[in-house]
């Protein structure tokens, strides 16, 4: 791709009433200069054109296919839920175009194997919002762990709150309660996290899950209403990770008045402790904490600048998408691999498919 030419970008399912498109995609693409908005589609008409006239998008559908066929639009953006994301990823792939895609990037495993197989076929960058990865704290343990700060690394813990699969839910959270719509606790939160975990000390070798549904009933606060709530609200596994170290994650729905996000990593040398106030890591509002060595304790480490891609501030919900649209530039004209492709989806969807596995048949699994 030419260095000097702005990547013309179209957004699937972009509203002026909010959502995460207009929270974080919108204001990460506007602050780096080598990409541009150019077309988007909601829902109705009225509503597409609300947005373009919100956002300064010249133009606008309700057809996604008609984005993905407009000549100015070089990347499409997926950002709709999970159920609908095969045909307009599909849509976009058949159109020649570059495509990110939220995640999870299908409605369980062979959605996205059959996503990744069409862009490995079609020669289209394809990319995932696996953002976690786009986490400046993130990237840093990943090169710690690497450069021997803990020594050997012999364990791993995270425990983490969903925020989502607590006693109460909106209107607009309805769909995560069911499992079928492919976007749970399981797939959302505790996947970005177990996704973040993996990249940095590396896959399981084997795994065991225990899952368990404790709310089946919770209270939908738009209406009052009791409302069925049939995806898992607790999700404990542990295993083996191919360097050898013992890894246990456990997430539970809601908040909690004691721990929301805790991830260490311990080793013969020292330790890593990774604190946040939501068990949702790729939104990356944590802080880094280390001891090696004579150390007495932990002490809370200072970011170096080199692991800041693109300007914005830590505390916004799009700077973590700043820095992945910052490494999809770097991997389309310096061939770097910042980014998480649909291989590396496909590769977590086998994971999340292990531990159902696992906790329905009480079997150590791989993938």
């Amino acid at each position: 791709m030419q260095s000097n030419k702005k990547i013309g970008v179209g957004i699937i399912g972009l509203s002026a009433n909010g959502g995460w498109a207009a929270r974080a995609h919108v204001p990460a693409l506007q602050s780096l200069p080598e990409y541009e908005i150019r077309a988007l589609t909601a829902s109705t008409p009225q509503s597409a054109k609300a947005a373009a006239e919100k956002f300064g998008v010249p133009h606008y559908f309700t057809d996604p296919v008609e984005l993905a066929a407009l000549p100015e639009v070089d990347l499409v953006v997926v950002s709709v839920k999970v159920p609908e994301h095969k045909y307009l990823v599909e849509a976009a792939i058949n159109a020649g175009k570059m495509v990110y895609c939220e995640w999870p990037l299908g409605n369980g495993l062979a959605e996205a194997q059959g996503l990744e197989a069409l862009a490995r076929e079609k020669e289209v960058p394809a990319f995932v919002g696996l953002q976690s990865h786009g986490v400046p704290v993130v990237r840093w343990v990943k090169d710690l762990v690497a450069s021997r700060y803990v020594g050997e690394v012999l364990s791993t813990t995270v425990v983490g709150s969903g925020i989502i699969a607590g006693a109460t839910v909106d209107n607009r959270g309805l769909y995560l309660l069911d499992p079928a719509n492919g976007a749970t606790m399981l797939s959302i939160p505790f996947g970005h996290s177990i996704d973040a975990m993996c990249w940095a000390l590396g896959e399981f070798r084997e795994l065991s899950a225990i899952t368990a549904n404790q709310r089946p009933q919770v209270t939908n606060t738009d209406t009052g209403a009791q409302v069925a709530k049939l995806a898992d609200d607790n999700i404990s596994i542990s295993g083996i990770l191919e360097s050898g170290a013992v890894a246990t994650i456990h997430y539970r729905g809601g908040a909690s008045k004691a721990t929301n996000f805790r991830w260490e990593i311990n080793g013969t040398e020292g330790d890593l402790v990774v604190l946040g106030d939501s068990g949702h890591l790729q939104f990356g509002q944590v802080t880094l904490y280390g001891a090696k060595g004579d150390d007495k304790a932990l002490a809370e480490l200072t970011l170096p600048a080199e692991y800041v891609a693109a300007p914005g501030s830590p505390t916004d919900i799009s700077y973590p998408i700043t820095q992945m649209y910052q490494g999809v530039l770097s991997d389309l004209r310096d061939g770097t691999q910042l980014v998480p492709t649909f291989a590396d989806a496909v590769k977590r969807h086998q994971m999340l498919e292990a531990i159902e596995q696992s906790a329905k048949s009480g079997t150590r699994q791989s993938y």
